[in-house]
């Protein structure tokens, strides 16, 4: 097998991972734990799966929609692409990106095919990693080329790399760098497995006076394991006879500290994969946790979600014309509490960048009439009102203005306000209302004359 894989003088290939996986060898892959790992039994690890599905549908299930900037706003483009719906035939939006994922965080590279027509895109197709390979032509160019020896030019497909080193054309798959680490943590569920199937408590001899021919020996250890072995017939009593004595060699799982091992396998499997630990059930004492479930939430879009969310935008966007992009919403994983966003909202409408539709539209509920109007601090008035405390403030400095004697059209223009007319009725200052005779207001003014 390793003689076909070798260049020959007319035919010359590299030794990778994946041709040495495709031809179903498993020599390079075995760790020193005695397993053998690849992007499949990876996959049957509890914590390898629960992380690759924590995070393929936490980002497949999301929101997502194409978007322009229009003077420095963010606008939904209408009508939305089909292939952003139903990317392929018979494929979901959600089955498309959970697939994309699962090849980006298994193989560490996801390869989708565009297919198009006179119309447009008509698929996007997620291809097997395994049966694609990347090459560079005579003048540098990139182009794709599958099993079937079929070459992809670079303009119909999207490829996304998790992790790629300089110089490297494809991304480093993290099962084959960190082989090791999931290969112990399939020894101990493999022990675990094995030890409860035989059903004793540990390994050990049998050690009997004389000599025992071969088939006495094999007898012996025959009848003590139809006795014992399987989870049926654990800690069945035993018979040794004519001196025989059973000295134990092996550890038992508390003794080789087997739960520790394992619970620090699934937190080293999470650290691989950048999930809080808590969201894999992991409750060791003294591990990192957050005060709320929110702040939980806002460390794992930040710094699980976030790298793989903007590689999508950043791939899909290349679809659309010039000046579109693609947009995940994460809105819905930060949200927090009900008494957390009531207190957001509330300093929301009195800071004035809050309207009511506002609210109601981060809540998914229908907008009511007059909520679109935006209010300030100020006894919760309109904004378009926010400049009554100005002007109370000029009218009170004219009125102290005119009462100290200045004439009151040249305060009225000097401090900016319109000019009004009077009535004739003395001020109130100088004579109470109650006197003033409405038919005749001069004649208080002749009091005394």
């Amino acid at each position: 097998m390793l003689e076909r894989l070798l260049p020959t003088k007319n035919d010359e290939r590299a030794l990778t991972f994946q041709s040495i996986w495709g031809a179903g060898d498993t020599y390079a892959l075995s760790t020193r734990a005695g397993t053998v790992i690849t992007q499949d039994t990876a996959l049957k690890i509890g914590a390898v799966y629960a992380c690759v599905r924590l995070i393929s549908d936490s980002i497949s299930t999301l929101p997502v929609g194409p978007y322009r900037r229009f003077q420095g706003e963010r606008l939904p483009v209408f009508p939305r692409p089909v292939w952003i719906d139903f990317p392929d035939l018979d494929v979901t939006r959600v089955d498309h990106f959970q697939q994309v994922l699962i090849s980006l965080l298994v193989d560490g590279n996801a390869f989708i095919r565009v297919v198009r027509d006179d119309d447009g895109i008509v698929g996007l197709i997620v291809l097997n990693p395994y049966h694609v390979t990347i090459h560079r032509d005579g003048l540098g160019r990139v182009y794709y080329k599958t099993h079937e020896s079929e070459i992809i030019d670079p303009r119909d497909m999207l490829h996304i790399p998790d992790m790629r080193k300089p110089g490297q054309l494809r991304g480093e798959s993290r099962v084959e760098l960190l082989k090791e680490q999931l290969g112990l943590a399939a020894a101990l569920e493999e022990f675990a497995s094995r030890f409860f199937g035989n059903g004793s408590t540990t390994t050990g001899i049998v050690e009997f006076p004389g000599n025992l021919t071969k088939e006495q020996a094999k007898s012996i250890v025959d009848g003590i394991e139809q006795s014992h072995k399987g989870l049926r017939r654990a800690h069945r009593p035993g018979i040794l006879s004519a001196g025989a004595k059973w000295v134990k060699t092996g550890v038992n799982p508390n003794e080789a500290q087997m739960l520790e091992s394992r619970h620090l396998a699934v937190e080293e499997i999470a650290r691989m994969f950048r999930c809080p630990p808590s969201m894999l059930g992991v409750t060791t004492p003294g591990a990192m946790s957050y005060a709320s479930v929110e702040a939980n939430q806002i460390h794992f879009v930040t710094h699980t979600l976030r790298p793989y969310i903007v590689k999508l935008e950043d791939a899909y966007s290349k679809l659309l014309p010039e000046g579109q992009f693609i947009k995940f919403n994460v809105d819905g994983l930060l949200r927090g509490d009900s008494q957390t966003r009531a207190q957001v909202y509330s300093q929301g409408i009195q800071g004035g960048w809050l309207s009511i539709n506002d609210i109601h539209r981060l809540e998914d509920m229908a907008a009511v009439e007059g909520g679109d109007v935006y209010r300030v601090p100020l006894a919760n008035v309109d904004l378009s009102a926010a400049n009554l405390v100005e002007m109370d403030r000029r009218v009170l400095m004219a009125q102290r203005l005119i009462v100290a004697g200045f004439e009151p059209a040249s305060v009225l223009q000097a401090m900016g306000l319109p000019p009004i007319t009077h009535t004739g009725v003395p001020s109130v200052q100088l004579q109470g209302i109650a006197q003033i005779d409405p038919a005749d207001p001069e004649a208080v003014y002749q009091v005394g004359q």
